[in-house]
């Protein structure tokens, strides 16, 4: 146990505050780094709308795994735990505390657990449901999906087409459904039994996460979301790449009736953000009930930023990781 790196692995639903708590937590001397565990703020151009630490927040607490591919580029959960598994090593060669901070549930329990063991991707398939998705649409294939593994059907969003195709692709190719196939508690065990991770989970009453969500929408659209998003469209990226894919992104898109597969942007903005605050909140309800499927959580009640960075220094106090 002595010799394992510390890992902090501190996570919380949308809009909770992790950011602000991150930075007065580690505001007095103390040698942090952190890896976002967002699956979107890997996308380069895409800061409003995925609440990306500002360069001044980043200049006092670094971070890794933000702005590291275009938004037409994919990025998964394998991705993920490979580089963050590299940076916790760099980062505590470099005597500082490795922190993975997020709200991707999947890339956390990923991260903690292994990558699971369903097999690698098959460029044949693969290439027949792309071809199928263009002719049928997403509908057609998640009622696929629906009848074949119901419970990745439940997990999955239309609009996650990357996901979508990748359960489909693995029930076409041996027959078994995504969500059969465990997290590999033993498959990434050389590196897993480097790290001592303490896990903490940020909470808040339902209502006041709400409330909270609903300002940051109304914050990121006078921030300049709109304008944001219009650059993104301009610069030739649609909801047909990963990144548009996104919450705050996606809501803007109409897709041509006359001319599938090609998109629009709305004029009204006041639809389009009440569209986001619904979604994030809705995101948020999943989130929390992906978190109570990782394992040895500590969960911790916020208050102030203040407050709760104390209370999550004295957890990491008793757990000797300064």
């Amino acid at each position: 146990m002595p010799n394992k790196i510390p890992v902090l692995v501190l996570f919380g639903p949308t809009a909770s505050g992790k950011t602000g708590i991150l930075l007065e937590l580690f505001s007095n001397n103390v040698k942090a780094e952190v890896i976002s565990a967002d699956s979107m703020q890997v996308y380069r151009g895409m800061n409003i709308g995925t609440a990306k630490p500002s360069s001044q927040e980043q200049a006092r607490l670094p971070h890794h795994l933000i702005d590291i591919r275009d938004p037409s580029q994919q990025f998964n959960a394998g991705d993920f735990v490979r580089i963050a598994d590299d940076a916790c090593l760099q980062i505590a060669g470099r005597g500082c505390l490795p922190v993975v901070s997020g709200g991707t549930g999947f890339y956390l329990k990923n991260f903690i657990l292994g990558l699971s063991e369903a097999p690698p991707s098959d460029i044949k398939i693969r290439k027949q449901l792309k071809s199928e998705l263009r002719e049928k649409g997403a509908a057609s294939l998640m009622e696929e999906l629906a009848a074949c593994d119901p419970v990745s059907a439940g997990r999955i969003h239309i609009n996650d087409v990357y996901r979508l195709l990748r359960a489909l692709e693995i029930y076409r190719l041996c027959g078994r459904a995504l969500s059969t196939f465990e997290i590999n508690h033993h498959g990434s065990e050389e590196k897993r039994s480097l790290f001592r991770f303490i896990i903490i989970g940020l909470s808040r009453p339902r209502g006041e996460l709400y409330s909270r969500i609903n300002q940051r929408c109304e914050t990121m659209f006078d921030q300049g979301l709109a304008e944001e998003v219009r650059a993104l469209y301009e610069a030739g990226y649609t909801p047909n790449d990963p990144g548009l894919r996104a919450i705050g992104y996606r809501e803007f898109f109409i897709e041509d009736i006359e001319n599938p597969g090609r998109w629009n942007l709305s004029q009204d903005i006041e639809g389009v953000k009440n569209l986001v605050a619904q979604n994030s909140r809705r995101y948020a309800k999943r989130q929390l009930t992906f978190f109570a499927g990782i394992p040895d959580v500590k969960w911790i009640e916020c208050a102030e930023e203040k407050e709760t960075a104390e209370r999550i220094k004295q957890e990491l106090l008793s757990n000797q990781m300064f």
